[in-house]
């Protein structure tokens, strides 16, 4: 198993436990663009150099910087900054780098999706803190509710929901990194402006029979990254000096009125006479592998977080 992302403590009231979070998520991509100067082919490298030396003389190559010279800095004021050593940032007076006390629990309704960021797995920390960890997570999975807490790590803190990961056949727990409200733009400077229009009793009808016969258990094995399959066919058709692959650009749209009674009912009828339709191949061109290999997939030990109702 590979290293902890983080290893501390879980604690509600008097109870506690130790536990350590794994990243559930990894990139998968074999897409990797690197910069290339067009005229020699040759590939572009960054450096870190004074910016005070750039702004002399833009054309002049200024030296870089040794990486050992480099530290954090905090503009306090216009031009002004304040260093702050590695060592210092690392001993901050931060409750949560090495306990999550859990400050309440919520029902999943209430967490809207839009606050989540990244899920982490939890485990427990060793043998003789599994008895509190399954403890809790049976409670939360009995009690339909999710714990929150605050959690220290990768220069912040952050709001965390905890959650059981699927049902009782597995035994973990998920750490969910949230999004701050403040962050957050206001929605009503985007929907205000969404005229109100009087919803036919009909087309509803319609709108849900189709939403009905098109329904499914969601599975994210069926889907793939079409735009990395794109590019690799775009990069083999280059090196293979073939026809490259264009987009065929749709036309223009005239302004042609659709009645939208009449495309529900064709949309209902056509999808009545569609045979199903088949995961998409997860294979396409194969001029890059990967050479790590893929972990066991765990998308179903994942909890199903609902969408707060508007």
């Amino acid at each position: 198993m590979a290293r902890p992302y983080w290893s501390g403590r879980i604690q509600i009231s008097l109870v506690s436990f130790s536990v350590k979070l794994f990243p559930a998520t990894e990139a998968k991509s074999d897409i990797r663009f690197h910069q290339i100067d067009r005229s020699t082919g040759e590939r572009v490298r960054h450096q870190k150099v004074l910016a005070s030396a750039v702004e002399r003389d833009p054309d002049e190559a200024a030296d870089p910087v040794d990486r050992s010279r480099i530290v954090k800095g905090y503009e306090y004021a216009k031009g002004q900054y304040i260093t702050l050593e590695p060592d210092e940032l690392a001993h901050l007076r931060v409750p949560s780098k090495h306990t999550m006390e859990i400050t309440e629990f919520v029902d999943e309704s209430d967490l809207s999706p839009e606050f989540f960021e990244k899920p982490y797995f939890a485990v427990p920390e060793d043998d003789a803190q599994t008895e509190a960890f399954l403890t809790v997570r049976k409670a939360l999975l009995e009690t339909k509710k999710i714990a929150i807490s605050r959690i220290a790590f990768g220069g912040r803190e952050h709001v965390v929901a905890i959650a059981p990961a699927g049902t009782d056949q597995h035994g973990g727990m998920m750490v969910y990194t949230m999004r701050y409200a403040a962050e957050l733009r206001d929605p009503a400077a985007y929907f205000r402006d969404v005229k109100k229009t009087t919803i036919s009793a009909d087309s509803l009808a319609l709108a849900k029979e189709l939403i009905k016969r098109k329904s499914a258990k969601f599975d994210a094995a069926k889907f793939v990254d079409s735009y990395e399959v794109a590019v690799k066919e775009l990069v083999e058709a280059k090196l293979k000096h073939a026809p490259i692959p264009r987009d065929e650009v749709p036309a223009k749209s005239r302004g042609k009125v659709i009645n939208l009674m009449d495309a529900l009912r064709k949309s209902v009828k056509s999808d009545a006479k569609q045979p199903e339709i088949k995961p998409e191949s997860k294979k396409g061109p194969t001029l890059v592998k990967s050479s790590a290999k893929s972990p066991k997939r765990t998308a179903k030990s994942t909890p199903t977080l609902r969408r707060k109702s508007a």
